[in-house]
Order: structure tokens, then sequence, then C-alpha cells
């Protein structure tokens, strides 16, 4: 299979390509006209700019499939305007780009385009499956208008895959990789009141659930997370046990806020998301780490 994947270079992309290129598939990076990136196919692209490299497009030829994962980070700083303007237009510009290019190529039969269970909203006490409503605020209308760019490419007859991803815990990376000093020196504690909800993944169940959708399309929404959500106080306590250390510290939400502002914590850093992966169950995914204590064995397994 002749794979093209945008964000490859990026925690969840890296995996992917590693993932796809040990199964004897053949990858197609997507990469911005700088990057130092030359292994194996390329495609130079700029979506700041709106510029492909067409000569690199018709020289990668035909793809099987591809994966869209370009976006800039959603919770890593505070929240201004302009952030939030990158943050949209990373994701909509991108993929717009992308859906223009394969288009014009014709043939790419399948689009896997990443999207976030932030689509919900930040208050999903009860629990959803890709049924679910979307929520009002700024993070679900960043999802959805990324879903709706990416799905403009069903008018040309491909199969659209929307994987709206949980939080993918890994040490080599994603919000894992930043607790685990602070958990490791003692530091440690559940955020806010730590009965917020999340929905959590390993980062092997993820890049295994992108290619379980590869070889079998699966049209629409499909989340990424774990079938078992747990609390923050859960998970701090989970981790703080795996680590043997303690976890007595809590961080206030007043404290939060100072740092990072009212929009992000709210709607981000203290979002309440209990979100289980019906589609994938129903297809017959089978999740190596179902649970909390299986997630974070594999996260923290010494050969990672």
């Amino acid at each position: 299979m002749r794979v093209g994947i945008t964000g490859s270079t990026g925690f969840i992309g890296s995996a992917l390509v590693s993932a796809l290129r040990r199964r004897g598939d053949e990858v197609v990076r997507f990469v911005r006209p700088d990057s130092t990136v030359r292994d194996g196919s390329i495609v130079r692209w700029n979506p700041t700019t709106g510029d492909l490299d067409d000569g690199d497009l018709q020289s990668a030829g035909r793809f099987d499939a591809v994966v869209n994962l370009a976006g800039a980070g959603m919770a890593d700083r505070r929240w201004s305007d302009a952030r939030k303007k990158v943050i949209m237009d990373s994701r909509v510009h991108s993929t717009s780009l992308l859906v223009e290019a394969l288009a014009s190529a014709r043939g790419t039969m399948h689009l896997v385009s990443a999207s976030a269970i932030g689509v919900y909203g930040a208050d999903v006490d009860q629990t959803c499956d890709e049924s679910a409503p979307a929520g009002d605020d700024f993070l679900a209308s960043v999802c959805l208008a990324w879903e709706e760019t990416a799905l403009t490419l069903e008018q040309h007859g491909a199969v659209v895959s929307l994987v709206r991803s949980g939080i993918v815990l890994d040490a080599s990376g994603g919000a894992l990789k930043k607790q685990l000093p602070l958990f490791r020196a003692g530091f440690g504690g559940v955020l806010g009141t730590g009965r917020q909800w999340q929905s959590v993944i390993s980062l092997d169940d993820q890049v295994n659930a992108i290619l379980w959708i590869l070889d079998h399309p699966m049209a629409g929404a499909i989340n990424l997370v774990s079938p078992t959500p747990v609390t923050n106080r859960q998970f701090t306590n989970a981790l703080a046990q795996t680590l043997h250390r303690p976890a007595a510290v809590r961080v206030p939400a007043f404290a939060l806020r100072l740092v990072l502002g009212d929009e992000l914590v709210r709607t981000a850093v203290l979002a309440s998301q209990r979100v289980v992966p019906a589609a994938l169950l129903a297809d017959g995914f089978s999740f190596s780490a179902p649970d909390l204590e299986s997630i974070l064995a594999s996260a923290l397994a010494p050969n990672r």
C-alpha cells in the first residue's frame, strides 16, 4: 500500500510512519519546503501559503490512502486571538490544500483525516459515542470545520474516515511526556477537582487503529479512545502507583487559569469527556491496552 502522510514528523505521525514501513507499506511524507526529512518519497508543501509542489505529487504517483495529521498544537500555550487563528487555520487550510491536490490528481480513494473528541464539547459526563451531538465551544468549532473540509473529498468518490482522537499516552510524547518529570519527582497531582473524565488511548493502539482503518475503510466519525474512560483522579493515582511516587499535590483550577487563561483551561485542560469507541468495536478492532493499567504499562515500557 502506498500511503501519504501529513504531520509525519509529529508524535503520532512518526510512530505511524515506522509502523507502516515495518509491515512493508510505502510511505510518502508531505513536508515543508525547508524540511530536512529526506528518507523516502516526499511531497513538498506549505499550507500557510497554499503552495504544493505539483512535480513532487506527480512523482509520488497514486496513493492508496492518505492520512492527514497536520495541525498546530491545541493546548500547548495560552490562547490569544492570534493563537486561536493559528489553531483553526493550520487545520482547515492544510486539509483544504490536501483535498484540492488529491481531487485534482484523482485516484486516492481513502482519506483518513484527524479530528479530536473535543468535537463533543468540554462537559461530556455521560458516556457518548460517535452519534453524540457536537459541542459549541472553540475546540468543537475547530473540529467541525476540520471535518467538514475533509468531507468535501467525498464529492470525488473517496471514503473519508474522521478519526477523533482522545488523549494519546506514551512516554515519548504528548501530555504524558510533559507530566512524567513532575510525577517522578513526587510533585504529581490531580488537576482541579479530579472528577473530570479523560478518554485515553495508548500510542500503540492509536497507531494500530489507524492501520486497521486503512485496511478496513470506514466512512464517517471514528473515536480513537480506549473502551474505558477514567477520571483525572483515577489517572493520577494509577500513574503515581505505577511510578511508586506520591501524588499528594493538587493543582487548583484558578492556578491553571492564571497560567493558561480561562478558555483554554475550561475547554481543554479541565474538560470532562467520557467517550467510547463504538465504531471501532463494532468493526471488530481489538485493543491491546483496553484499560488504564495496560495503557500505562504500554506507555512506560522500558523498550520504548
